[in-house]
């Protein structure tokens, strides 16, 4: 969430900013400010009426009790109760309203980011060779079916369309990326977390899910989401706590597979494992001080980059227009696999720095030694999602007979260097 005071002393600031991602019909700074110089003044007439109501208590209790003053201070004092709780109600509508027109507003994109949608994404890096292949290719479906390593038709029957069922050695290659990707963050001194998978509306509200992106999300009966990745519940770890300065950075991953009701259009040849309602997920997170923000971003990035890089598949790192940014992102680099049967390249990393955003609407603070309190900057990222990685190491390690080799990185969690058809 955006904050308001900013937005009442620099508003053709944000409001320049906001262009980049937004149109100038989808928001209006001007009913902001105008709610917040409103809060402002009611803010301070409670103040002054609460200071009043204290000095007639201080008054009264030096008068004798029962006397014709006292009884008239009694009087005086109820009439400046009421206007007190009648101020008090006043200020927290006023806080409700400002939180609404605050809470669907995105994040300000940092100064470098391209305005725009994904049509002015730009590509920063580009790392390794596409793979020549001598032979026709096979798409990860018919790689799959082929080889028994992913049952579409019986997750279907299990759970509908967009669900996939790994058996076999699609299900071992599947766990071995993940004990990859685990083994490298705790070398790297990353904290393992294993999250709860249902949680409370706060929580989603604190990730930015809330209230504008509902629909994404699946809900349960008992008013609680299934966590749509694992940020939703890293981002949550501190909410309403405060943190000291000296211990900061926090750096912490999770493994957890990740729901989501994909509810918008895709395209006709996302199939397979392209787009899916239930995929694995291992998540990087950092809560950072404002100055450590920019060189965690760019540790991340290297991070998720490397494992790609380890896997020997050819990819690469893009910068992201405002646009086509998560709401809470001021930055984002998503880093893209190259998928031989589609010829494209397909984000399996997205980084992103979301600054104090998430920060504000959760009340996680940190105690800064030179300027007091302030709200902590969280930043994210995928470390890696598998499904799409998947796809990719099946399509480029293919062989003309049928098998698929292992990456050498895989091979001490598979047991084999070869997948060949039983």
């Amino acid at each position: 969430m955006l904050d308001a005071k900013l937005i009442a002393e620099k508003s053709d600031f944000v409001k320049k900013a906001l262009l980049k991602r937004m149109g100038a019909d989808e928001f209006n700074l001007d009913e902001i400010v105008s709610l917040y110089e409103e809060v402002k003044k009611k803010k301070r007439e409670f103040e002054e009426l609460r200071a009043k109501q204290k000095g007639f208590n201080d008054e009264m209790a030096k008068m004798e009790k029962g006397s014709e003053g006292f009884k008239k201070k009694i009087d005086e004092l109820k009439e400046v109760s009421q206007e007190v709780k009648k101020l008090e109600m006043q200020v927290k509508e006023l806080e409700d309203a400002l939180r609404t027109k605050l809470e669907v507003l995105p994040n300000i994109p940092d100064e470098d980011v391209p305005a725009g949608e994904k049509e002015n994404n730009v590509v920063v890096e580009e790392v390794g060779e596409k793979r020549n292949f001598d032979f026709k290719i096979k798409d990860h479906v018919e790689i799959c079916e082929n080889m028994n390593l992913v049952d579409f038709e019986r997750a279907a029957k299990l759970a509908g369309s967009q669900f996939a069922m790994y058996v076999g050695e699609g299900a071992k290659l599947e766990w071995a990326l993940i004990n990859f990707f685990i083994d490298t963050h705790l070398e790297d001194n990353y904290e393992m977390i294993l999250p709860p998978h249902l949680l409370v509306e706060d929580s989603a509200y604190t990730a930015g899910q809330l209230p504008k992106f509902r629909d994404d999300v699946y809900w349960v009966q008992d008013g609680n989401c299934l966590l749509p990745t694992a940020e939703t519940a890293l981002v949550n770890i501190y909410r309403d706590e405060i943190l000291d300065e000296k211990d900061l950075p926090k750096k912490f991953f999770a493994y957890t597979p990740c729901y989501r009701r994909e509810a918008g259009s895709y395209r006709a040849n996302e199939r397979g494992l392209m787009r899916t309602h239930q995929f694995n997920k291992v998540e990087m997170f950092q809560y950072t001080t404002h100055e450590q923000s920019p060189k965690a971003f760019e540790e991340l990035v290297g991070k998720a980059a490397n494992l790609v890089k380890k896997l020997n598949l050819h990819y690469r790192i893009s910068k992201l227009a405002a646009g086509d940014c998560s709401a809470p992102a001021a930055r984002t680099y998503d880093v893209e696999v190259w998928i031989p049967s589609m010829e494209q390249y397909y984000e399996v990393s997205s980084v992103s720095n979301v600054k104090d955003y998430q920060a504000r609407r959760g009340n996680i603070r940190y105690k800064s030694k030179s300027d007091g309190t302030k709200f902590v900057h969280m930043l994210n990222a995928s470390g890696l999602a598998t499904s799409r990685l998947m796809v990719a190491l099946l399509e480029t390690y293919q062989n003309e007979d049928g098998s698929v080799d292992i990456p050498e990185v895989l091979q001490k969690y598979f047991g084999k260097k070869k997948i060949e058809k039983s």
